[in-house]
């Protein structure tokens, strides 16, 4: 069991906060957020998007994991309060899986909620 760094809102552990730090280091950029989105979209209704963003919005929530920025809009951040970042790296999956206590349910593959 991981510990989590957690803030009122979203969490990222710290496997994930490494992982989206490595990234970054890799890019040569300092200058940029993880944008975390939720849009309408899927199969579900709701999906989840993950993305660096060097820009800031008027009503963006901005939180700080270990030096890594991790931004949310005003209207995804509702959708967002408890949910968890992770990265896993198996033989299965590897990538970032989003753990939301908000999701009433989510489709076959995943990729989107309810």
């Amino acid at each position: 069991m991981s510990t989590e760094t957690t803030t009122i809102g979203i969490t990222l552990t710290p496997v994930a906060a490494t992982k989206v730090a490595a990234l970054l280091a890799q890019e040569e950029r300092d200058d940029l957020a993880l944008r975390v989105a939720v849009q309408p979209g899927g199969c579900s209704g709701l999906r989840y998007q993950l993305f660096f963003d060097d820009r800031i919005q008027e009503g963006d929530i901005t939180r700080d994991f270990d030096g890594v920025k991790v931004v949310v809009d005003k209207m995804s951040d509702p959708y967002l309060s408890g949910a968890s970042i992770d990265f896993v790296d198996t033989i299965e999956k590897q990538g970032f899986t989003i753990d939301n206590p908000n999701a009433g349910g989510s489709c076959a593959c995943g990729d989107s909620f309810h």
